[in-house]
């Protein structure tokens, strides 16, 4: 094989997934990230090759050069990985460049930043009949009154454009419970320049959202698939997954491989929906355009995603594919989820008699693996570095608060 995949992104446990779905088949892995003090997932003992990058964000073009003047120096055309969204949102904007040099999945511009806009998948969702959250815009007359009628409280002030809003306020959302926290929550979006949409939240505890996981051949028809259910989430109720089973749910098939056949989509995407604990009704909740967060589960049960794009976009792809069973198997995130466990018995959304029965299925975890644990070392270093600089910072800022005190 000599198409070498780059893994852009490799400070987080996806990158890492990746690296070690395609690294068991002997392929050769490029780790490529801005910075090697927090990249954990380069020290797999699958990554063959290891890069630093000029930062996507500080220097965009220069980012874009780097990879090309790479992709140059091969045999052969690399496939490229982009493991976190801000990554996908430069491919998307340089896709007819970089597909000179790379092989991509995705053949159409625009359509990886459609799907992840939160304003211009929900014209894509209500355009092909599937159902999407009650939602109003700021600029829209009787702004007030809409949400009043529409939407209700609480509910949810959602960005437009996820990654940037997630980078200023270092969460998904803004819940609000009144008319006073709602022009709260807009007037901090407004002096952060980012746009936002409000939206109705759906009925239903966590563990009503489920996923739609497919990978799109370049004729663009679904060849694999599975569903999944979330149990736990961090942040809780508005997260990423922690705490993830596979689970067969027919439905979101029939309603998630229609819609992203019908918007040409191709390469592998997952769909969150969440299922109304009053009517049963699945809505459309967002779409993820890079490998999921559990993907080293979905490795396990049979569906390895990296491979699958691998062989298609290197001209000899694998057949066609569904998990139809359940399979009892469990995505964890074992640091975060433990951060979750404890804001849900905080908030008596959870009893600890029903986390401990969650725990009885097999797991897969998000960094650990016997087989490669240097990874998970040098995540727990990372992880202990924080600890202590926070004990630090405490006896310093009792010392700071006295003064102010006594002054």
């Amino acid at each position: 094989m000599n198409n070498k995949a780059v893994i852009l992104g490799c400070n987080y446990y996806i990158g890492l997934s990746v690296i070690r779905c395609l690294g068991v088949h002997g392929i050769h892995t490029v780790a490529v990230d801005y910075s090697d003090d927090q990249a954990y997932g380069a020290r797999s003992k699958y990554v063959s090759e290891r890069l630093i990058s000029p930062h996507y964000q500080e220097d965009e073009r220069a980012f874009v050069d780097f990879l090309i003047d790479y992709a140059k120096k091969q045999s052969a055309p690399p496939v490229l990985f982009p493991c976190h969204d801000n990554y996908v949102e430069v491919i998307d904007r340089y896709l007819p460049e970089l597909k000179k040099y790379y092989l991509i999945p995705q053949t159409e511009q625009g359509l990886y930043t459609k799907l992840m806009n939160k304003e211009s998948l929900e014209r894509l969702a209500k355009q092909h009949g599937v159902a999407v959250p009650e939602t109003v815009r700021p600029e829209e007359p009787d702004f007030r009154v809409k949400v009043d009628q529409l939407i209700g409280f609480p509910c949810i002030v959602k960005p437009v454009d996820s990654p940037a809003f997630v980078a200023v306020f270092r969460r998904k959302i803004f819940k609000v419970h009144n008319h006073e926290e709602l022009t709260e929550a807009l007037e901090k979006v407004k002096q952060a320049g980012l746009e936002v949409i409000v939206q109705r939240i759906i009925p239903g505890f966590d563990d009503h959202m489920h996923t739609f996981d497919a990978y799109l051949n370049q004729e663009g028809k679904v060849t694999h698939w599975v569903t999944c259910q979330k149990y736990r989430q961090y942040p809780i109720n508005f997260g990423a997954s922690v705490y993830t089973r596979q689970k067969v749910v027919p439905e979101l098939y029939e309603i998630g491989a229609k819609f992203l056949e019908a918007v040409g989509f191709k390469g592998f995407i997952e769909i969150e929906f969440k299922k109304d604990a009053e009517t049963g009704k699945f809505y459309l909740i967002e779409c993820n355009v890079r490998m999921t967060n559990f993907n080293h589960m979905l490795y396990k049960i049979g569906l390895n995603f990296p491979y699958i794009t691998y062989r298609e976009l290197t001209g000899d792809p694998l057949p066609p594919q569904a998990i139809r069973e359940e399979t009892n198997t469990v995505f964890w995130y074992l640091y975060e989820d433990l951060l979750a466990v404890r804001d849900y018995l905080r908030t008596k959304q959870l009893t600890l008699g029903q986390v401990l029965r969650t725990l009885k299925l097999r797991k897969v975890e998000a960094i650990w693996d016997p087989q490669d644990p240097k990874p998970a070392f040098a995540f727990a270093g990372i992880i202990a570095g924080k600890v202590l600089r926070k004990l630090r910072l405490k006896p310093a800022r009792r010392i700071a608060q006295k003064s102010a005190r006594k002054g």
